[in-house]
């Protein structure tokens, strides 16, 4: 085992992790805020992880920013984060950042219900260029749900430029068996697909799936039903564009439901559902699960649970850009599978949390 000081010698040796953003909206509002509010390393409460690796929230630096935003492009990213339309949750003052938000390409990054609210800068042609530009060794994708060809044109400029890319949102790059291999023979890290909350919605149904599993009762029928105000539901009203949110949401609880047997897709329904203006960032999330139990006797769990929606994810993102940085300085692209089961809806490969957790744990206890 390493000797605990000198762990912490080479974690006051370790670079700065250099992150570039993609889409800044409420959850890089929330994760910008967050990185000045943990820049205090005595500051944990909330963190999910003070340390990984070595690597604490204050190793973190952003180094690039793209929008399509008129309104944020050309201004500090500082400033951008509070732009309209975004209505995150304000926890903490961010001061100048010197890094000014560059424009980036629309595709179809834009949904019907939200075109009219959000003016267009010109596309940029130069997104490789300006990840090189910054030394960026992470790419953040926080596009809107729904954003496939916007995603996918973004996950080959990280390639091209040889940037890890995080895919936050429920655009299928790491579950594709084709981008997967892509970004395996080019060496370039991986995480992804659709991050999950730190305690939202999907972890909570997850949790009451495998309860039910690992006490033998059998999951009948379940739906997860959730509302908000934020951007993100306004273009979910667009059914098309959420078909891989209800995926990958749905997926992610099936895959552990009943001992991994799954359930009967006509008995479970899980998604956003309706727009809320006036819930702004919160999430308002209603389950419920009907089971079988015992002699064949039904028991049945409702929960309602609100969050305000992006800080509830800032704080996993942090976790992801870590675990990112501390396996591609080993050399150790294969577990980053095990950081996409144990943060993100939609992994390539799936597994249970806590052995997930503990399997992490072990190949990086040493470094913290």
């Amino acid at each position: 085992m390493i000797n605990p000081t000198i762990a912490k010698v080479n974690s006051m040796n370790k670079s700065t992790i250099k992150i570039a953003i993609l889409g800044v909206g409420n959850c890089a509002s929330s994760l910008v805020q967050g990185l000045e509010y943990y820049k205090n390393n005595d500051n944990e409460k909330g963190l999910i992880s003070d340390v990984i690796g070595g690597y604490r929230v204050s190793d973190i630096e952003i180094v690039a920013a793209f929008d399509i935003n008129k309104e944020k492009v050309g201004i500090d990213l500082s400033e951008a984060i509070y732009k309209e339309p975004n209505n995150a949750s304000k926890f903490s003052d961010v001061p100048k950042l010197n890094v000014d938000v560059k424009p980036g390409k629309t595709l179809d990054g834009i949904g019907k219900f939200v075109e009219d609210i959000i003016p267009l800068v010109e596309d940029s042609e130069n997104v490789v260029q300006e990840l090189n530009n910054s030394k960026a060794e992470i790419l953040v994708n926080l596009l809107p749900v729904g954003s496939e060809e916007a995603v996918k044109f973004y996950a080959d400029c990280a390639i091209e430029a040889n940037v890890g890319f995080i895919n936050c949102i429920p655009v299928f790059i790491a579950r594709d068996d084709k981008w997967y291999k892509k970004f395996k023979d080019n060496n370039v890290p991986l995480i992804g697909d659709d991050i999950k909350s730190q305690v939202g919605a999907t972890i909570v149904h997850r949790a009451l799936a495998q309860l039910f599993s690992d006490r033998g009762v059998e999951l009948k029928k379940s739906y997860q039903l959730n509302v908000g105000g934020n951007m993100d539901f306004l273009n979910m009203l667009e059914e098309d564009r959420l078909e891989t949110k209800r995926t990958s949401k749905t997926s992610s609880v099936t895959s552990i439901a009943n001992k991994g047997k799954g359930m009967d897709p006509d008995n479970v329904r899980i998604g956003p559902s309706d727009y809320v203006k006036w819930l702004e960032d919160r999430k308002k999330a209603f389950i419920r699960l009907e089971g079988e139990a015992f002699g064949g006797v039904p028991l049945n769990i409702e929960v309602q649970l609100e969050v305000w929606d992006s800080p509830n994810s800032a704080g996993v993102v942090i976790d992801a850009i870590r675990y990112m940085k501390y396996f591609n300085d080993k050399g150790d692209l294969e577990s980053l599978d095990l950081v996409s089961a144990w943060l993100m809806k939609a992994p390539a490969k799936t597994s249970k949390d806590a052995d997930t957790l503990n399997k992490l744990h072990e190949l990086t206890h040493e470094e913290n």
